[in-house]
């Protein structure tokens, strides 16, 4: 069985398209599942593929009255490393996107928003993942209580727009999706973006 998402109705490149022929599971994690294909290249070569197939992800820019962003930062273990990005996580069975952002801003930082934008989607491992990531803009926030998982431990850090971009220019920011999310941020910031409040806190 293909796993992977169907094919858009609109695909500009048929002609690169890899046809499946066959395919297995060989990996079942709990977070990942990793697959490795065969498929038929656009030369007529047989080709291996293998590739993670993830939920998909929200990840939620928050953005306070007075200008200032809330950001978290975490241990990432497989760069052994701490990271400074946007709050986000993993869609749950049955979530919306928008349903899983709500959900992970509480969780992780206690905030609750009640407006909301759906900025856009990204791909931040197109060679080997399936993960799509939904971005959101959430603003009138207010402080609740967090509810993160065991194991989960997050440092909070609110600081200015024009100090976030001073860290993202200067390479000290380098997570995938809060470097796309800073380019939704400086499209908003120049007025070339307006983004649509058609979304508001329901749980």
């Amino acid at each position: 069985m293909d796993v992977r998402p169907p094919k858009a109705g609109n695909e500009p490149a048929p002609h690169l398209d890899e046809p499946r022929s066959s395919g297995a599971l060989v990996y079942d994690g709990r977070l990942l599942k990793i697959y490795r294909d065969e498929a038929i290249a656009p030369d007529g070569v047989q080709c291996v593929r293998e590739f993670t197939l993830h939920p998909g992800a929200a990840a939620i820019v928050p953005l306070f009255e007075d200008g200032s962003l809330l950001l978290e930062r975490q241990w990432r273990y497989p760069l052994n490393r701490s990271f400074l990005e946007f709050p986000a996580g993993k869609l749950d069975p049955g979530e919306t996107p928008l349903q899983t952002a709500q959900r992970e801003l509480r969780e992780e930082t206690g905030y609750r928003a009640n407006r909301w934008a759906e900025l856009g989607p990204m791909h931040p491992v197109i060679s080997y993942s399936t993960e799509v990531i939904h971005i959101f803009l959430a603003t009138d926030l207010s402080l609740g209580e967090t509810a993160r998982d065991e194991g989960e431990v997050i440092d909070l850090v609110r600081m200015s727009v024009a100090d976030f971009f001073v860290l993202v220019e200067s390479g000290q920011v380098s997570d995938a999706k809060t470097l796309a999310a800073a380019f939704w941020l400086a499209r908003i910031r120049s007025g070339d973006y307006r983004p649509q409040w058609t979304l508001s806190e329901s749980v």
